[in-house]
């Protein structure tokens, strides 16, 4: 156990030495997934027994695969984001995945391409 949070020490110490453009910290998990922190403010990050802590946010050490200092926040690169229904008022085009036109009322369960003025994306009817 000492080992390992003198390695996470030793890291974050020569981390921070070459973060200075960065402005998050990412932590990717043993099952994948990502959390990455803002680090543009003065943050804490410590270690107790088996967890650790940066700001707000708790991790087993045990689940964390790898961390490292990224210039965006990862957790919301995926591209998708949450439709409005504004949005869809501003649809000029709706298809389904067959290239069929559509209508708002015609709308079932499924995935739809929406072309807006500003933008095309895809959206998944539930």
């Amino acid at each position: 156990m000492k080992k390992i949070v003198l390695l996470l020490f030793v890291l974050v110490v020569t981390l921070a030495a070459r973060a200075n453009s960065y402005t998050y910290l990412t932590f990717e998990m043993t099952d994948g997934a990502k959390v990455s922190v803002s680090v543009a403010s003065d943050v804490t990050l410590t270690i107790s027994g088996t967890t650790l802590t940066i700001g707000e946010q708790m991790f087993a050490l045990s689940n964390l695969s790898k961390m490292y200092f990224s210039t965006s926040d990862e957790t919301t690169t995926t591209g998708i984001s949450e439709v409005m229904k504004a949005d869809l008022d501003e649809a000029t085009e709706i298809f389904d995945l067959q290239g069929h036109k559509v209508t708002k009322d015609q709308m079932r369960r499924g995935v739809y391409v929406i072309k807006t003025k500003s933008k095309t994306y895809k959206l998944v009817v539930k």
